[in-house]
This record gives C-alpha cells, sequence and structure tokens, in this order.
C-alpha cells in the first residue's frame, strides 16, 4: 500500500508542479481552478498521513509559517557584480566602440547583443542539485548573501525541481537541443519581485489594518528578508531569472546569453518576454532610446534595460574594469518627477571635509517612493539654479535611487523665498570653511573635525576597505564621542575592558567585534589604501598604486611625477595622494597602522629584479587559502607575472586551490587543469 501511495504522491507532485508552471510561467492553465484544488488536496492528504512521503520539492511545502532564528551567510560561486550605466545612445556607442578596441581580431559587424529589462526588484541566487531546489540567497555585498531559502519556497512561480516537463527542448535559431534530463547542479540568476496590480490589491487588503508600504520592490525585500516564512507567503511574490552563474553535469551547455535564457525558459523558469537579440548595434540603440514608454505599460516595475554581448566567449576575455564587466553596460531612463516645496537648506559633513548642502521637503512621492530630503549637490548648483528656500522645486531620483532637487519653479514664487548662502562656518566643529582655488567644493579645515573623524571610520571599516563585521555607524558615533578614537590608527587600540562595560556590549559582543578587528589587519594593501579615505582613491586606483609602489612608505616618498607615470593616474589625483601623505598627522597614522600590526606593504614573493617566474600564465583562485587572501594571492601572481581570471578553462594554466574549493576543482579535474595549494604556489615563485 505504501509503495502505491507514494507512487500516487509522487504522480501528483508532478502534475501539480506542471499545472502551476503552465498557470504562473506561462499563464496557459490546461485545468479548471477546482481540478487543482482537487488535486493539491489529495497531495496534502496522503503527506498529513503518511509524512514520511513528504520531499523537499512537493508544492505543499510553499505554504509557510515557519519562524526562523536568523539569516545564514552563503558565498556566492561567484561574484554578483554591479553594472556601469549609459543614459543616452551616444553613451551606448562610446562603450560599443571601447568592446571593439579591445577585440582587435574580431569582425564589429559579427557581434550580438542581448537586451533585457532592468527589473526593480531583490536580486536572487538559485542553487539546484540534481535538478532540486535546495539553495536560494540574496545578493547581498556580491560575494556574500543571506541564505532565503525557505522564503523563496512560497513563490509560486519558482520551480522546486527542473526540468518541469520530462524532456525539454532548448530552441536554437537552427536546431532544437533535447535535454537528457536535470543538471547535476545548477546556479541560476534572478530577481524576486511584485506586479504592479498584485502590490495595488496587497495595498488595498492592507488599509484595513492602517498599514501601507512604499513600493513593489520594498514589499518584496521586506518579505524576502523576513524571518517569518508565513509573510513571505502571505505576499504575492514572483520571480524572473535571467542569468547561468553555474552549470555542470550536462551534455550541452549554452555558448550566448541568447541560448542561456531559452535553456533557462526550457527547464521551466520563468524569463521575461521582453528580452531581444540584436545583430545591427544602431538598431538597438534605437530601440532601447524608443523603449522608455513601453515600461510603464509592463506588469513590473523596470528602471531600465541591461545590453550584455551575447557570447559567453567573448564576455570571459573582456573580464572587468573594477567591479563593472566590460561586456554588460545598464541604460537609465531618466527618473520621475515630482513637485514640492524647499522648507530648509542643511549642510552635513563628508568623510573629507566636504560641506554638502542638501534639502528639506515637504514629503513627497517619487516613483512610489516618499521623499523628504534630496541632494544640491554644492553651492554653485544652487547659486547657478537660483533655488531659494520656500521655492516650489522639482524633485526627481536620480537612476531611480537618489533624490535630488532639479530646478525651482519660478512661476510660483509669492516674493517670499530666501536666498541661500554657504556657512562659513563648519557646523560640527565651528571652524572656518574654505573654497580652495579651482574648486566647487567647500571645506572644513579642521582635520580633527569629530563628523569627518565618525564618517572616515566608518569608511574605514566599511565593506571594499577593511572589512570590519559588527562595525558601523553607531560604533563609529559612540567611540569616537568618549574619545576612545582620535584617529583612524585608533581602531586598533581600543580600550576593550571599557567597552565591555558599555550598556549593550555583553561578552560575546566585544569578542565578536574585537576578533573581526584584529582579522583586519592581515587585509591586504590595497584594502587598507581605499580605507584611508585619500580623495579620489577608490578601489581600483588603489590597486594601481599598490602594485606599482608596493608599500605605504613608498607612496609617501614618491613624487607627482613619478604617480603621474602610472596608467590611469592623472595630476589632480597624483597631488591629492601627495597632499594626503604631506601631512604629519596622517603620516602618524601610517606609523600607528604598522606599530599595531596591520599590513602596509603588498604580499610579494622575494622575486628578484625582473625576474616573471608566472609570466604567461593564467590561474584561478578557489576556496579558503591558510594564510592569504584571495586579493593577497592574486596580487602576489600578479607581481610574479601571471594572470589571474574568475572561471576555469582550457586555457588556465593553475588552479590554486583551499579549503571548500567547490566546482571550481572539478572543472579542473575534468580540464586536466593543475591543481595547487599556497605553499606550492609560494615554492614556484621563490
Amino acid at each position: 500500500m505504501n509503495s502505491q501511495l507514494a507512487e500516487r504522491a509522487q504522480r501528483l507532485r508532478q502534475l501539480i508542479n506542471y499545472h502551476s508552471y503552465r498557470y504562473n510561467v506561462l499563464d496557459a492553465p490546461e485545468i479548471s481552478d477546482a481540478e487543482y484544488d482537487a488535486l493539491f488536496n489529495e497531495l496534502r492528504q496522503i503527506e498529513e498521513e503518511h509524512p514520511d512521503l513528504r520531499t523537499p520539492d512537493s508544492p505543499t511545502q510553499r505554504v509557510g509559517g515557519a519562524v526562523l532564528e536568523g539569516f545564514a551567510k552563503v558565498a556566492h560561486p561567484e561574484p554578483m557584480l554591479s553594472l556601469g550605466n549609459a543614459f543616452d545612445g551616444d553613451e551606448l556607442r562610446t562603450w560599443q566602440e571601447r568592446l571593439v578596441r579591445l577585440l582587435p581580431d574580431v569582425d564589429p559587424d559579427s557581434l550580438a547583443y542581448v537586451v533585457e529589462p532592468k527589473i526593480d526588484g531583490l536580486t536572487v541566487v538559485l542553487h539546484y542539485e540534481d535538478g532540486l531546489f535546495t539553495l536560494g540567497a540574496t545578493r547581498g555585498d556580491g560575494v556574500t548573501g543571506e541564505d532565503i531559502t525557505e522564503n523563496l519556497r512560497t513563490l509560486r512561480d519558482l520551480p522546486l525541481r527542473v526540468p518541469v516537463s520530462s524532456a525539454p527542448v532548448v530552441e536554437l535559431d537552427d536546431e532544437a537541443v533535447q535535454m537528457a534530463g536535470p543538471p547535476a547542479r545548477l546556479v541560476v540568476r534572478g530577481e524576486a519581485y511584485m506586479t504592479k496590480a498584485d502590490f495595488e490589491r496587497f495595498q488595498a487588503e492592507q488599509a484595513a489594518s492602517g498599514k501601507t508600504y512604499a513600493n513593489p520592490r520594498n514589499t518584496a525585500a521586506g518579505a524576502l528578508r523576513n524571518l517569518d516564512t508565513a509573510v513571505a507567503a502571505s505576499r504575492p511574490l514572483r520571480v524572473l531569472v535571467y542569468s547561468v552563474v553555474a552549470l555542470e553535469g550536462v551534455d550541452w551547455t549554452p555558448a550566448t546569453q541568447w541560448q542561456a535564457l531559452g535553456y533557462l525558459r526550457a527547464l521551466g523558469f520563468p524569463v521575461s518576454e521582453e528580452c531581444r537579440r540584436f545583430d545591427d548595434f544602431e538598431a538597438l540603440v534605437e530601440f532601447v532610446e524608443s523603449w522608455q514608454p513601453r515600461r510603464h505599460e509592463l506588469p513590473f516595475e523596470v528602471d531600465g534595460l541591461v545590453i550584455k554581448l551575447d557570447a559567453f566567449s567573448l564576455q570571459q576575455r573582456l573580464g572587468y574594469a573594477g567591479k563593472d564587466p566590460r561586456w554588460a553596460i545598464a541604460f537609465k531612463y531618466p527618473g520621475e518627477e515630482a513637485l514640492t516645496r524647499l522648507l530648509e537648506i542643511r549642510v552635513n559633513v563628508g568623510r573629507t571635509g566636504t560641506i554638502n548642502p542638501y534639502a528639506v521637503l515637504e514629503p513627497v512621492q517619487v516613483g512610489g517612493v516618499t521623499v523628504q530630503h534630496a541632494t544640491l549637490h554644492n553651492y554653485d548648483y544652487i547659486r547657478d539654479n537660483d533655488i531659494r528656500v520656500g521655492d516650489t522645486v522639482a524633485v526627481k531620483r536620480a537612476g531611480d535611487v537618489i533624490p535630488q532637487v532639479l530646478r525651482p519653479i519660478v512661476e510660483l514664487r509669492s516674493g517670499s523665498e530666501q536666498p541661500w548662502q554657504m556657512p562659513d562656518r563648519c557646523p560640527v566643529c565651528g571652524d572656518p570653511v574654505v573654497q580652495p582655488e579651482g574648486e566647487v567644493a567647500y571645506y572644513c579645515t579642521n582635520a580633527s573635525c569629530p563628523a569627518q573623524l565618525v564618517r572616515g571610520v566608518e569608511h574605514f571599516v566599511g565593506r571594499g576597505a577593511m572589512d570590519i563585521e559588527g562595525f558601523g555607524i553607531r560604533q563609529a558615533e559612540l567611540f569616537v564621542d568618549l574619545g576612545y578614537i582620535g584617529d583612524l590608527a585608533d581602531i586598533y587600540t581600543l580600550p576593550w575592558d571599557e567597552i565591555a562595560a558599555l550598556d549593550g556590549y555583553g561578552e560575546k559582543r566585544v569578542a565578536n567585534l574585537r576578533s573581526a578587528v584584529e582579522q583586519s589587519k592581515g587585509q591586504p594593501l590595497v584594502r587598507l589604501m581605499t580605507a584611508l579615505g585619500i580623495r579620489g582613491v577608490g578601489g581600483v586606483v588603489a590597486e594601481s598604486l599598490a602594485e606599482h609602489f608596493g608599500s605605504l612608505d613608498a607612496m609617501m616618498a614618491a613624487s607627482t611625477e613619478e604617480m603621474e607615470s602610472i596608467p590611469g593616474i592623472g595630476p589632480k589625483l597624483a597631488a591629492s595622494v601627495e597632499n594626503w601623505f604631506s601631512h604629519e598627522a596622517n603620516r602618524r597614522v601610517v606609523e600607528k597602522l604598522r606599530a599595531a600590526g596591520v599590513r602596509t606593504e603588498m604580499e610579494r614573493a622575494a622575486v628578484a629584479a625582473g625576474s616573471q617566474p608566472l609570466a604567461g600564465q593564467t590561474w584561478v583562485i578557489t576556496g579558503v587559502l591558510p594564510t592569504l587572501s584571495r586579493e593577497a594571492a592574486a596580487a602576489l601572481i600578479k607581481t610574479a607575472g601571471g594572470k589571474v581570471t574568475g572561471s576555469v578553462s582550457a586555457r588556465t594554466t593553475y588552479l590554486l586551490a583551499g579549503e571548500n574549493a567547490g566546482s571550481k576543482l572539478d572543472k579542473a579535474g575534468k580540464l586536466d587543469v593543475p591543481v595547487v595549494d599556497e605553499a606550492e604556489l609560494r615554492r614556484m615563485i621563490g
């Protein structure tokens, strides 16, 4: 009897998942709601009477109800990187011209591109093992996300097992590929969202309780990051998938983004019908520029389009510029505007001492978000646009994100509006405010200004800099206010006994924070350079400087002429770096950091001048290494003449592997790529 019930339960799961796919993804149901409900109720009854027959991919597991203790961290198999932006056709053409220059052996007319809607939702990364959905995570910081698997299970159009049909077929231009079965491992990227219509209905339902939500994106994100899975189950969330991150154990793999979208559709994933492929770049530009009105007709919110070079082989050749893939770009449309009253102009102090004006507004809805504050950029912007306190002003969200004041509506002035002047004293410390010759910005002259220090500490400990987990703006404000931090280096000499006596700082919290501070001492020089907050020095510039000089000491001794000789470093940036190191207070910070054990030199092997033992070699790094971070290992390889890429291929010379190496190790084995550990790397370099 149990075997018959097991077979029936399995058949019911297949039928329900198939008909759910027809209804939720294809919008083409084959059976009535009553027939679907009958199948679902029969399966639920079997599982209630025989819990051992309940499986992870059962449709009954979508209902939610569990309360989670917290979200575990998930390391992504590949970094989830951001995109550069274009705002008009000329900027798109500039991007394409750059691609053509970087691919000199490729006929420009042979290049194809894929255009996809840029959905305004929450990015999710979905993992499948042997076809079964096993893990779902948020994007997080792009390297590590949060495990939201149980919340994602509640999404009706997310397949819990793929392929949905028994024999999926991928339709290509000139052939159809029959898929043999589920992939052994599949990781895809998509966007969780809520349609406009579903959001309006949800808002109407919530109105009775007096609780409403700002916009569909925030509502979806809040549900998926809620520890009560019933919250996610109660909201009409959906998902669209657009990228294959990892694929293993299949007979055929897509060679292009367009093929990948077809493959995802064939497996049963919801894929946007708005995707287009272009062989003619000018036709693409015309389509993109004319598409803006279409965005408001779509059932979901979008803030632009994403353009990708189609061929994966060319994507791999182009690689990345900083954190942006060279082979993709986001085309952003102007944000929606709204009119409101400018009540007051205030200023805040940035981490480099800039005095930044911002507007206090009567609350107004802009693009579905309530806006009360907006940037005014700088004093010249206020003066040149004749923006006055009391004006009715036009406001928009730049890139649909940052609110900014566009212009005053002069016709609506009553005569009571007041022009605004930049204060001559810092609002925090009271020291004079100056405007250096040739610059737009105004600055507080006090390098020890508490506001600068707090913002500087916040930047120093943040992700992309020293990445001290558990240390944020609240700790920065508290520790500066208590006098524990007088400069950035004081982070490494905090009085932990006194901190342990503060309210809210129990033994475990202090131990975790202290451990995170200690671990950050091993961050590579690139991270430290970024963290110092030198004007104009971000991650890419920091890497150029660190690779050229190798240490903070060498940078301190360098002239502007030597810095200007580095590709990408112009006179203004070189002067900014030299000026920072010329201040005695900053040099003392460097000495204190070194004394505290913070790494102030590149991790270099003892390589003889001019020796390049890894010249011509291509390396891939995976797993957790014993002593080196990935950035330090990559710097070590580059110093010895090697090149570091993100994925294993037939052109990979070596795979550097640590603990928890994962799929890259498997792929290296299949391609006969030699695998070495950290000790072997050091031996090879000498």
